[in-house]
């Protein structure tokens, strides 16, 4: 299994999320983030949270099989691909294991 974390701006969501969905990746976690990042935006202000973050980003989150996830990625990169810098990033990796809190067992096979 592989989980992908991608870092995408909010605009994009709503495009990335639905063409997940349409190709099967129904199972995702939203998070709100910001970030430092190298780009730095003329009219980026401090946040009022985080004082050295200058960038709003949404983590999104899903697990998949391993044969999903070059698919999951460049779906997320299509659909949240914008004409401006710093569009975001993506990361891969590995998962040993997951289990499920309510049985305690180990998932082999995660259906998205």
């Amino acid at each position: 299994m592989k989980e992908i974390k991608a870092f995408i701006k909010p605009i994009k969501l709503e495009n990335v999320v639905e063409a997940l969905k349409e190709n099967g990746f129904e199972s995702v976690t939203l998070s709100e983030c910001e970030g430092t990042g190298t780009y730095k935006r003329e009219d980026s202000l401090p946040s009022l949270k985080f004082h050295f973050a200058d960038s709003k980003m949404i983590k999104l989150e899903l697990v998949c099989q391993n044969e999903e996830a070059e698919q999951a990625c460049q779906l997320i990169c299509k659909n949240a691909a914008t004409p401006y810098p710093a569009d975001g990033i993506i990361y891969v990796s590995d998962i040993n294991d997951a289990y499920r809190i309510k049985t305690g067992k180990s998932i082999k096979r995660f259906n998205i």
